[in-house]
């Protein structure tokens, strides 16, 4: 047996272990696009991102967005980044780019009585189906923050933190933040009283006590303790440990976003 024949078998091996499965290969890639651009490389473009906002608030709708930013970058939306990390003035002047630039983009909203219904778990998951659903262009791969989101017609990964990780979540949860915020600002002025508007239907000590003297509205989340007790009245809001029921789901006013 010749030298050149002992080496071939090791050498087929080598190319077998090497070749398969297939994978894509990351490299860095301009800002949060590593991801994306190692997807579609691997011809599993256009990619979508999903991501919500109001899962946290006791008041308003879920929010949820699904956005294909497609290969491309784009310098105007260089800066994307999760949207609770950037200011509301950046927010607003990146939401009218991200719709301009994007491939495909979808916000859906589900009302307070659906989450009552189903729970807000459930709520984020039918939610983020509903989003990729309603895209204009087929998705080959879905990204999403955080969350497994089974029944998608096409392959999906969850990616912790994926709003500060892949610009296609980024653009996806600026687009929710801001339909949510804004449809919070025109709740405020059907149902005054809340200052909706201020803190976007989340749970702070100023909502809370809005609350306690107003009643709950149609747009809050019954199925939340500090709703439920200030629907049931002064009565309800006993101490549990040192910790007042109704106070129980408060933030600071600057972290309801």
């Amino acid at each position: 047996m010749t030298a050149a024949s002992r080496r071939a078998p090791r050498a087929r091996a080598t190319l077998s272990r090497s070749s398969w499965p297939p994978r894509p290969t990351i490299r860095k890639a301009a800002g949060l696009r590593t991801m994306e651009s190692a997807l579609e490389r691997s011809g599993l473009g256009p990619v979508a991102g999903v991501d919500e906002a109001g899962r946290g608030a006791c008041a308003g709708p879920l929010t949820v967005a699904a956005c294909v930013l497609g290969a491309r970058a784009h310098a105007a939306l260089a800066d994307l980044n999760d949207s609770k990390k950037l200011t509301e003035r950046r927010r607003e002047d990146l939401f009218p780019k991200i719709q301009t630039m994007a491939l495909a983009w979808s916000v859906v909203f589900i009302d307070a009585a659906e989450v009552d219904r189903i729970g807000v778990h459930v709520a984020n998951i039918e939610g983020m189906r509903r989003a990729v659903a309603g895209l204009g262009v087929s998705p080959g791969y879905v990204l999403t923050d955080g969350f497994r989101v089974p029944g998608l017609p096409v392959p999906s990964l969850p990616v912790i933190g994926g709003d500060a990780t892949a610009a296609c979540i980024a653009a996806a949860s600026v687009l929710a933040k801001v339909s949510r915020d804004r449809l919070m600002v025109q709740l405020d002025e059907e149902i005054p009283g809340y200052g909706f508007a201020v803190h976007k239907g989340y749970s702070t000590r100023a909502h809370s006590a809005a609350m306690t003297a107003l009643g709950p509205s149609r747009e809050h989340r019954m199925s939340y303790a500090n709703v439920a007790a200030a629907a049931a009245g002064p009565a309800s809001e006993v101490s549990d440990g040192g910790v007042d029921v109704v106070g129980r789901m408060d933030c600071r006013d600057a972290g309801a976003r």
